[in-house]
């Protein structure tokens, strides 16, 4: 009696989590770059280490300028007027640097994880 009550026990938590889902996870944290003058602002980010953050890149120049970054591992271009979306880490304390491929004398910036 006790192991039919213990098994009917175990398939309703395994219907009741299959039903209700996983569990929701956590929002990405969002930070905020703007592309103006063919300059990042702002030019450093501080982030948190261990963190999986969404980079929102709004490029308010009127042409179109590449994030790219070596120690990320990303690039993505972003066409004048609009906002791109770029997902990193988690990452390790220290410094990442980017920079706007179209424009690399002045579009530099640096991310710190702390």
């Amino acid at each position: 009696m006790y192991r039919k009550f213990a098994t009917l026990a175990l398939l309703a938590a395994v219907a009741t989590f299959l039903v209700a889902g996983a569990p929701a996870q956590a929002e990405d944290t969002a930070f905020e770059l703007t592309i103006r003058n063919h300059r990042f602002e702002p030019a450093v980010l501080e982030i948190p280490k261990d963190t999986r953050v969404k980079l929102r890149v709004t490029n308010a120049d009127a042409s179109p300028e590449e994030f790219e970054s070596r120690s990320l591992n990303r690039e993505k271009l972003i066409p004048q007027g609009t906002t791109a979306t770029i997902y990193v880490g988690p990452l390790a304390p220290g410094t990442y640097r980017f920079s706007g491929e179209f424009h690399e004398d002045t579009a530099q910036g640096r991310i710190v994880v702390k």
